[in-house]
């Protein structure tokens, strides 16, 4: 059983990871929680009965923490991701991992040199539609992948003092905030990593210094191409967060899967590989076929995988490493926005 404290307990922390991942974790225990607002400590100390502290040198100082949820604003992540290491605690950083890649590399090291376990927060790879997909992919069934689309907005208004909508706290806007789970997506299931990219990341809604609606055309290292669209500015029932995965053997389809929900439907249209050209174009020739599975909480399924890593003294499923390059990738996409050109990635 390993015992976390939770470093930044407000927000995603108090809504999902507590709750649904921590709390209910076969193999994790919450022991203390930490936040820079009193009435957020007080109520999650209260409420599950463990420690409260009201800044993150406090916690590192309790001997009992053996694991850190770090879920505090991005710029934060690098800072209080290697004191946790130097503290000698296991650390799980939500998305984006730092807002440079100097940052990343030095929490890496520090992780390396201390024999600690440092992941990266992408819950939405343990969905369980999207761990089949990854799975389907394997086994040929889609074919030779050709293209992945993923989707992921929301209406995200100004509203004061909210880092996402800050440079400097977030590192931007709809992109690294919703457009980074997107890409990693695809990387997963197509099990290969971006190879060239070029991203339009414009203010078009909202009054306020970060993209508001972000493209994102990829080539990835196996030939296959990807676009994510994520946006701020779309109201949330217009936007389905629609999964889309082509191959030479058909398409699966998915509506509702990319979130903070286990929910989901996915419809797979996938036949043998198709010979010669068909003039008529008949899409009725294959009927779709409902891809079914047994649902778990994504964030859960997360806090189980990174304790079990930390138990087993196994490489975490989702490593510092990975965070680097998700990094690398975003920071490549705002420079292409910038420049108004591709960028291959190296």
């Amino acid at each position: 059983m390993v015992k976390w404290g939770v470093i930044g307990a407000g927000g995603i922390a108090s809504r999902r990871t507590i709750p649904e991942g921590i709390i209910p974790a076969n193999n994790a225990q919450l022991v203390a929680v930490m936040d820079v607002r009193k009435e957020v400590v007080e109520e999650l100390a209260c409420k599950f009965g463990v420690k409260g502290y009201f800044s993150e040198e406090e916690l590192l100082k309790d001997k009992e923490v053996e694991a850190v949820y770090i879920a505090t604003p991005a710029f934060l992540h690098a800072t209080q991701s290697i004191k946790a290491l130097q503290a000698g605690k296991h650390v799980l950083v939500e998305k984006p991992i730092s807002l440079d890649a100097e940052e990343a590399e030095k929490m890496i090291e520090e992780a390396k040199k201390r024999n600690l376990k440092l992941g990266v927060g992408f819950m939405m790879r343990f969905h369980s539609h999207h761990q089949k997909f990854r799975e389907m992919v394997e086994q040929g069934e889609l074919g030779t992948p050709v293209m992945g689309r993923a989707q992921l907005s929301c209406w995200y208004p100004p509203i004061e003092g909210a880092w996402r909508q800050i440079p400097e706290k977030g590192g931007g806007g709809s992109l690294i905030d919703m457009g980074n789970h997107c890409i990693d997506l695809l990387e997963f299931i197509f099990n290969t990593r971006v190879k060239e990219l070029i991203c339009f990341a414009e203010t078009v809604i909202h009054n306020y210094p970060v993209e508001d609606s972000a493209i994102m055309v990829a080539k990835f290292e196996n030939g296959a191409l990807g676009i994510v669209d994520s946006l701020f500015s779309i109201p949330d029932h217009g936007s389905k967060n629609r999964l889309e995965l082509y191959g030479t053997k058909g398409s699966i389809l998915a509506e509702g899967t990319i979130g903070q929900l286990p929910t989901g439907d996915a419809i797979a249209y996938l036949s043998k590989e198709v010979g010669g050209y068909d003039a008529q174009q008949d899409r009725s020739v294959v009927q779709g076929r409902v891809i079914e599975v047994i649902p778990h909480n994504t964030y859960q399924a997360e806090i189980e995988a990174f304790s079990k890593a930390i138990i087993e003294d196994e490489a975490p499923p989702i490593s510092g490493e990975d965070g680097l390059w998700s990094q690398r990738v975003m920071l490549a996409a705002y420079e292409s926005a910038r420049m108004g050109k591709k960028v291959i990635l190296e």
